[in-house]
C-alpha cells in the first residue's frame, strides 16, 4: 500500500536561479508546498527574458529579502577582501580573447614565461591570509588553464586545471586538496596551492578556505565578476581576508570592473569614474580597492569610450521588467538603482522612444508629434534636476489650470527650503516656453510645445492645448515620470551640497548648458562658452586638464593650444589666457573685474561635463609670450589663482594622473 504524501509547509531551494530547470520544476510540482523559498546569489540572468525562465515570475514577484555585496560587507556577513587591479603584460584585446581560436603567437602570449613570472611575482607580493595559499585562478580558455597550471607546477607550485570535461569525483577531490592542511597530506592525497579554471567554478562551489583569487581574463559581465570574486568571500577559521588579484589588459569592458565592485548599475560614466577615483571610501568595512596607475588609466580609457550602451540599456530594462512584473517607468530605473535615466535619454532622446523600441506593439502611434516634441524638450532641459524651478512649476500645473506667482513662491520655499524671486520664476517660465535652445532653428522646433503662459495678473496659466494633452494617459504618465525623476535627482544630488547664494554644488559635474540654465541666461550659450565666459557679475573659466595632442608636428591642435593650466597644489591653480589676450585686453578685464570667479575642470575631451571646483581669487596676473602654430610669438596673460576651498585629494589625483599606455 503506497504511503500518502504529506504536503510540506515549506520547500527550500538553493541556487534558485535554476528553478526553471526541469528537475526543480518536477520537485516543486510533486510536493506542491504551501511556501516555496528560494535562495540565490544570481537572480538576474541573461535568459530571464525567455518564456518560463524569469525567476521573479516563478516566485510571483515576491522578494522576501534582498542583500547585495555592499550591504553584506557592511553587515559583516562576508570575509573582507583586498582587491588589487594590476596591469596585465599581455597585449591582446578582449575581442581576440573571445575568439574561438587563437594563433600560436596569441596563445603563446597568454602562457609566456614572462606572464607566468609576472603573475607569480604579484601573487607572492600581495600574499594571502593563513598558513598557506589556497587560490583559484580564472582564465579565458581551457588550454590556457592547462598550460599555466603545467608551468606553475614546473616552478614548484602544486596546481591542477579543471574543466567541464572532468568528472564530479575529480573536481571534489581537487576541492578537498585545496582546502586540506599540510599536516593531513598523504602520499595519495597532496595539498593544492591553486585550481585553474575557465568558468566551472563561477557558482555552486563552496571552498571556504580560499584566500586568494586571481583573475586572468577580461571582465565580460559584472554578474560573472562578482560570482568569481565571491568564491573567496566565505568566512573560515584563520582567514582574516581574501586577496583578489585582477590583471587588467587593454579591454573595452574594463569599465565593468568598477561597476561590479561598486554595485552601481547606473552606467553613468561620471559615477564610474568617481568610484575609481575614491574606491576605498565607498567599500564598507575593512575591505579595500587599489588600482595601479596603469590599470587605472586603462579603466578611464574604457569609461571614455563605453561601447554597446544600447545593449546595456536593453539588458537593464529586461532585468527590471522581470523584477517588477510590469513595464517599468523611467523613475523605476532611478528608484531601483538601475541604469541612469540620463543615459537612456542620451541614447533615445525620450523614454517614450525607447519604449517604442522595446515594446513595439504596445507603443505604435500612441503620441502626437506635439506630445513627442514636448517630451523631448523636457527630457533635454529639466530631467537632470540641476535645479527644481521648472520642475516645481510643471508639478503644480499637472493638477490645476493656474497658480499665482506669489503662491508658487511660498510653496517653493516651503518645499525646497530656498528662496526664489519673481525674476527667477519668470526665467523658469521662459524656459518652459521652449526658449532654452542654442539656435533659432531649435526654437522654431520647440516653441510649439505650448505648455504655459504668464499673464499680466501674476498668474501662471496652463495653455488649453497642454490641458487637453494631459488627458491623454500615455502622455501624462510620461510627463509625470520626467518630473518625478528630475525632483528626485535634485533632492539626492544637488540639494544637500548647495552653497549659500550659489546655484552650484562643489565637485559636482555640470555641462556648459547647465551653467547657462543655472545662471538664467535665457538660452543655451554652450556653443560660445569656451575657455572663459563672463555672465553679469560672474566669470567662468573652463579647463580641459589634459589637452589633445597634435599629430602633425604643430605645437598643438588648432583651436586647442597647450596652455600651462595646472594645479600646483590643492589651493593654487595656474592658468594661461587665450593667445593674444594680454592684461589690458577686454577679455582679461572680464576675468579680473568679475565679482565672483568660478573654475570648472574636466580631465580630457572624452568627458562632456566639468567638475565645479569652486570660486577663486586672482593672486597674480602678468603679461607673457607664447608661440602660435605659425611660429609667431603672441601675448598671453599668466594668472595664479587661489581656490576658496582646498580641492578634494582624490579628485586632484584623478585630474593630475596622466599615463600613455
Amino acid at each position: 500500500m503506497a504511503e500518502k504524501i504529506v504536503r510540506p509547509i515549506l520547500t527550500y531551494a538553493d541556487e534558485a536561479h535554476h528553478s526553471s530547470n526541469n528537475i526543480y520544476t518536477k520537485v516543486i510540482n510533486y510536493f506542491n508546498p504551501k511556501l516555496f523559498l528560494g535562495m540565490t546569489a544570481t537572480p538576474d540572468k541573461r535568459d530571464d527574458n525567455q518564456e518560463g525562465k524569469n525567476i521573479y515570475e516563478i516566485f510571483h514577484y515576491q522578494i522576501a529579502h534582498e542583500i547585495r555585496l555592499q550591504q553584506a560587507m557592511e553587515e559583516n556577513l562576508l570575509c573582507p577582501f583586498h582587491y588589487f587591479g594590476i596591469s596585465e603584460v599581455v597585449s591582446l584585446d578582449d575581442k581576440t580573447l573571445q575568439a574561438t581560436k587563437l594563433t600560436d603567437d596569441e596563445f603563446n602570449q597568454l602562457t609566456s614565461d614572462e606572464r607566468v613570472r609576472h603573475v607569480i611575482g604579484q601573487s607572492e607580493y600581495y600574499g594571502y591570509s593563513g598558513d598557506r595559499v589556497r587560490g583559484l585562478v580564472f582564465c579565458s580558455r581551457v588550454k590556457e588553464c592547462e598550460e599555466l597550471s603545467r608551468k606553475f607546477n614546473v616552478l614548484g607550485y602544486r596546481t591542477i586545471a579543471l574543466s567541464g570535461t572532468d568528472s564530479e569525483e575529480k573536481r571534489q577531490e581537487a576541492f578537498e586538496r585545496l582546502a586540506m592542511d599540510e599536516a593531513d597530506a598523504t602520499e595519495e592525497m597532496q595539498p593544492l596551492d591553486y585550481i585553474f579554471s575557465r568558468d566551472i567554478l563561477n557558482e555552486g562551489v563552496d571552498i571556504v578556505e580560499v584566500n586568494q583569487v586571481i583573475m586572468l581574463r577580461p571582465t565580460q559581465s559584472p554578474i560573472v565578476f562578482i560570482q568569481q570574486l565571491g568564491r573567496g568571500l566565505r568566512k573560515a577559521p584563520g582567514k582574516e581576508y581574501v586577496v583578489i588579484l585582477d590583471f587588467i589588459g587593454n579591454y573595452n569592458n574594463n569599465f565593468m570592473i568598477p561597476v561590479a565592485l561598486s554595485g552601481d548599475r547606473s552606467y553613468n560614466a561620471d559615477v564610474i569614474r568617481k568610484y575609481v577615483i575614491s574606491g576605498n571610501s565607498t567599500i564598507p568595512g575593512a575591505s579595500t580597492v587599489h588600482f595601479d596607475e596603469i590599470s587605472k588609466d586603462k579603466i578611464f580609457k574604457s569609461i571614455d569610450k563605453i561601447k554597446g550602451m544600447r545593449t546595456l540599456i536593453k539588458e537593464s530594462y529586461v532585468s527590471l521588467k522581470n523584477r517588477l512584473g510590469r513595464v517599468p517607468l523611467l523613475y523605476d530605473f532611478y528608484e531601483n538603482q538601475e541604469i541612469d535615466p540620463l543615459v537612456i535619454i542620451r541614447e533615445y532622446k525620450t523614454y517614450y522612444a525607447f519604449m517604442q523600441a522595446m515594446e513595439k506593439d504596445k507603443y505604435k502611434n500612441g503620441l502626437s508629434e506635439q506630445e513627442k516634441l514636448t517630451l523631448e524638450y523636457l527630457s533635454k532641459t529639466v530631467l537632470s534636476g540641476v535645479r527644481p524651478d521648472e520642475l516645481a512649476i510643471l508639478n503644480q500645473l499637472l493638477y490645476r489650470d493656474h497658480i499665482g506667482i506669489a503662491d508658487f513662491i511660498k510653496e517653493y520655499q516651503k518645499t525646497y527650503g530656498i528662496e526664489i524671486s519673481t525674476l527667477q520664476v519668470n526665467e523658469a517660465i521662459h524656459v518652459l516656453q521652449g526658449h532654452f535652445v542654442s539656435k533659432e532653428a531649435e526654437y522654431q522646433k520647440f516653441c510649439q510645445i505650448d505648455i504655459l503662459e504668464n499673464d499680466r495678473s501674476g498668474m501662471i496659466r496652463r495653455l488649453q492645448s497642454y490641458t487637453e494633452r494631459l488627458t491623454h494617459i500615455q502622455f501624462c504618465t510620461q510627463v509625470e515620470d520626467i518630473i518625478k525623476v528630475g525632483i528626485a535627482r535634485y533632492k539626492d544630488k544637488y540639494s544637500p551640497g548647495r552653497i549659500v547664494d550659489s546655484p552650484f554644488v562643489l565637485y559636482e559635474k555640470y555641462s556648459r548648458r547647465d551653467v547657462s540654465l543655472l545662471m538664467n541666461c535665457g538660452k543655451d550659450l554652450s556653443s560660445i562658452m569656451y575657455g572663459m565666459k563672463r555672465i553679469g557679475d560672474d566669470v567662468f573659466i573652463f579647463i580641459t586638464y589634459h589637452k589633445e595632442e597634435s599629430q602633425d608636428e604643430k605645437n598643438y591642435v588648432d583651436g586647442k593650444p597647450d596652455y600651462a593650466d595646472a594645479f600646483e597644489d590643492d589651493l593654487i591653480f595656474k592658468w594661461d589666457s587665450q593667445i593674444g589676450k594680454g592684461l589690458d585686453s577686454s577679455y582679461m578685464k572680464d576675468v579680473l573685474e568679475a565679482e565672483r570667479k568660478h573654475l570648472f575642470v574636466k580631465k580630457s575631451d572624452a568627458e562632456t561635463s566639468f567638475y565645479y571646483m569652486g570660486q577663486f581669487d586672482v593672486l597674480e596676473a602678468r603679461n607673457a609670450q607664447k608661440e602660435d602654430n605659425r611660429g609667431r610669438m603672441q601675448t598671453i596673460t599668466k594668472v595664479i589663482m587661489k581656490m576658496h576651498h582646498a580641492v578634494r585629494e582624490d579628485l586632484l589625483r584623478y585630474l593630475q594622473s596622466h599615463i600613455t599606455v
